[in-house]
C-alpha cells in the first residue's frame, strides 16, 4: 500500500509513524501511557484490526500496534524473513531498539504464535517473559486434506510472481471481503469490510501474506508448549470457523500457566466484533 496516498484515511493514522529497524521499515501506531502492551495482528490483516480495541486499552496502557513485515504499511527489507521465528526475532529487535518492555503481548490468530515465540526469546535473553494474550490463537495444524494440501499450495503460490496479481486483481471489492470474513464466523460493519477489501486488492500485502503462509513452521513451537514460562490467557470466539475454540483448549492444556475465556456470539475476528468485551477481559486479567 502507498503510504502517502492511503495512510491519511487509514484508521488511527494520526498515531502512525515509520521506524527503520533492520531489515524492515515498520509501520507502528502508538498511544497512551503506562505499561506497554504490544499488539500483533494475524496473517493478512494490519493495524486496522485494532482500530476499536486500541483506544480503549490506551486509556490504561501505553499501546503499540505494528504491521507485520510486508503487510499493511510495513515495508519488508526482505521477504525471506516472513516465517514465525524470523518475524519474532525482528520484532524483538524492534522492541529493544525502542526500549519497549511489554507487560503483555496480545496476538490475534497467527499473531498469538508470534507472541509465544517472543516470550521464549525474552527468556533466552535472561529476561522475565511478558504475559501473553492469544485471541483465537492459531496453535494447531490444518485438519484433513488441508493438513497436507494447504502448506504445499501456499509454497507453490508464493513461488509464482504472478500469484499476488491474480489475488489482488482489480479494484477493492467489499463483496469478496464479506465472503472471506463471514467464512471465519465473523460479521463486520461496512467500514471493516471496506478496509479488508483494500488490503486484499494490494499486491504487496498479498505477496507478503503468501510468503508468511509458505514459510510458516509451527511444529517446533508446538513441541515446546509445555516449556512456555509466560503467563497466558487465550480468548476464543464461540463462532470461530477459522480456528475452532478446541485448538486453544488443547494448547492451553499443555502450557503450565494458561487459562481460556470464551466469548459467545463472535467469530475469528472477535476483537473487531466486540472490542469492549475483549478489552474488559484483558484489563481484568492484567489487573
Amino acid at each position: 500500500m502507498d503510504w502517502a496516498r492511503d495512510l491519511p484515511d487509514w484508521p488511527k493514522s494520526a498515531l502512525s509513524r515509520r521506524i527503520a529497524t533492520r531489515p524492515h521499515r515498520w509501520h507502528v501506531q502508538e498511544s497512551g501511557t503506562g505499561d506497554t502492551l504490544l499488539l500483533l495482528h494475524g496473517a493478512g490483516a494490519s493495524t486496522h484490526s485494532w482500530r476499536d480495541l486500541l483506544p480503549i486499552l490506551a486509556g490504561r496502557f501505553h499501546v503499540v500496534a505494528l504491521d507485520l513485515p510486508g503487510q499493511g504499511f510495513t515495508r519488508a527489507g526482505t521477504l525471506r524473513r516472513c516465517g514465525l521465528d524470523a518475524m519474532a526475532e525482528d520484532i524483538a529487535a524492534l522492541c529493544t531498539a525502542n526500549s519497549w518492555a511489554p507487560r503483555a503481548l496480545i496476538g490475534h490468530s497467527a499473531g498469538a504464535a508470534i507472541a509465544l515465540r517472543l516470550s521464549e526469546i525474552q527468556v533466552n535473553a535472561g529476561r522475565s517473559p511478558s504475559r501473553v494474550i492469544g485471541l483465537n490463537p492459531a496453535l494447531g495444524h490444518f485438519e484433513g486434506t488441508a493438513g497436507w494440501l494447504f502448506p504445499a499450495l501456499a509454497k507453490l503460490l508464493a513461488l509464482n510472481p504472478l500469484t499476488a496479481s491474480l489475488f489482488s486483481f482489480g479494484r477493492p471489492r467489499p463483496s469478496r471481503a464479506r465472503r472471506l470474513i463471514e467464512s471465519t464466523g465473523s460479521r463486520l460493519d461496512q467500514e471493516g469490510l471496506d478496509l479488508y477489501a483494500r488490503l486484499i486488492a494490494d499486491r504487496d500485502h498479498v505477496d507478503a501474506t503468501l510468503q508468511m503462509m509458505a514459510q510458516w513452521q509451527i511444529d517446533p513451537l508446538l513441541g515446546r508448549l509445555d516449556r512456555i514460562r509466560a503467563q497466558c490467557m487465550f480468548i476464543t470466539g464461540a463462532q470461530d470457523k477459522a480456528v475452532p475454540p478446541r485448538v486453544a483448549d488443547q494448547a492451553a492444556a499443555r502450557i503450565p500457566d494458561c487459562r481460556v475465556r470464551t466469548v459467545p456470539g463472535v467469530g475469528h475476528l472477535a476483537h473487531e466484533e466486540s472490542p469492549q468485551e475483549i478489552a474488559d477481559l484483558v484489563v481484568d486479567w492484567l489487573d
